[in-house]
């Protein structure tokens, strides 16, 4: 067969190729496999406890922060949610209240067309009762006069009407941006929480906390109290303070405003709702929510702010100490203010 008509023969792989090329082959599958287990296309670098335990409280405060942004959008949807409510059931009471003129005003209308078609001249001609039918005309144009201004009033309460549904219907709008915004920042805390939890299982107990056992120990029990609790200076901030106490050692929830679970300003708000004071729902609002004062005039009862976002809250028991909801790995405790970068303080008013 001429040259140019041959095949070219395919060259078999040798032993020590063919087994190379299938060891490459193997290890591209498994790193594939991992990156698809893992949902990255990259591995982690393997990281020290101490590496770890920075990054899961990097994660713990960012989730912090998405978590008073979600209790900032639940609060206003609420708000959206009854200025909704209050729209709509004052639009039904309203168009309610406008049906009972307009059947009125109907049955006027048919009375109308029933006798129009007589000329009132001869009406009068045929009255048996010339005196009584013109005391009767006077009535209907005065009739006549009312009627025309309850088709006035009408024609007003039907435009406020419309005014009172458009405005519902932009606070639906508002409201679906608001469940919009909740939904968004759910998810943004579910992944922070849960990328910090498979950080900390990595750790063993010792890892996770190297500290000395009775250092530990001292820590472990949330009640531990200062050695000398400083007084409230008055009662208000008193019954806050009593309040925190017994909310010791119950567990840290995100969006949580107790009884039962709490986070740092589900606390605070909670404990000064105890001492008949209506905070607000997040760091960034209560922060304003009273007097600003410096680190050196504290007292028992004054809202202490953390991180430069004003992210966390707790309140201040006195003793350079204060009782906080920290996060998901720790309930509510006890815990020196120094342990956190500290963005300021209020005094609730």
């Amino acid at each position: 067969m001429p040259a140019a008509h041959r095949k070219p023969r395919q060259r078999s792989l040798s032993g020590h190729t063919a087994r190379t090329a299938a060891t490459l082959a193997l290890a591209s599958a498994a790193t594939a496999a991992t990156a698809l287990e893992s949902g990255t296309a990259h591995a982690e670098p393997d990281l020290t406890p101490a590496q770890v335990k920075a990054k899961v409280d990097r994660l713990y405060q960012e989730a912090e922060v998405a978590t008073e942004k979600y209790n900032g959008a639940k609060e206003k949807a609420g708000q959206a949610r009854k200025k909704v409510s209050a729209l709509q059931d004052e639009a039904a009471r309203r168009t309610a209240a406008l049906s009972t003129q307009r059947r009125a005003l109907g049955a006027t209308a048919a009375a109308q067309y029933r006798t129009g078609g007589i000329d009132p001249s001869v009406q009068l001609l045929l009255s048996s009762r010339p005196d009584h039918y013109l005391d009767q005309a006077a009535l209907a144009e005065r009739a006549g006069t009312r009627q025309a201004a309850t088709i006035t009033r009408v024609r007003k309460e039907l435009r406020e009407i419309d005014q009172l549904r458009e405005r519902a219907d932009g606070e639906l709008g508002r409201l679906k941006a608001r469940r919009a915004e909740l939904a968004r920042e759910k998810r943004t805390v579910t992944r922070k929480l849960g990328e910090a939890r498979r950080l900390l299982d990595r750790l063993t107990p010792a890892e996770r906390d190297p500290a000395p056992a009775a250092t530990r120990a001292n820590r472990s029990d949330p009640r531990a109290t200062p050695d000398t609790p400083a007084e409230a200076p008055d009662s208000r901030a008193a019954a806050a303070v009593s309040y925190a106490y017994g909310a010791l050692g119950k567990p840290y929830v995100w969006g949580a405003t107790g009884p039962n679970a709490y986070d740092c300003s589900g606390l605070t708000q909670a404990a000064y709702r105890a001492a008949g004071v209506a905070l607000p729902r997040t760091t960034y609002t209560q922060i304003n929510a009273g007097r600003r004062i410096a680190r050196s005039q504290l007292q028992p009862g004054d809202l202490v702010f953390f991180y430069a976002g004003i992210s966390h809250v707790g309140l201040y028991i006195g003793n350079g100490k204060m009782i906080h909801a920290p996060n998901p790995s720790a309930p509510v405790r006890i815990a020196p203010i120094d342990e956190m970068p500290f963005a300021g303080a209020a005094r609730v008013a």
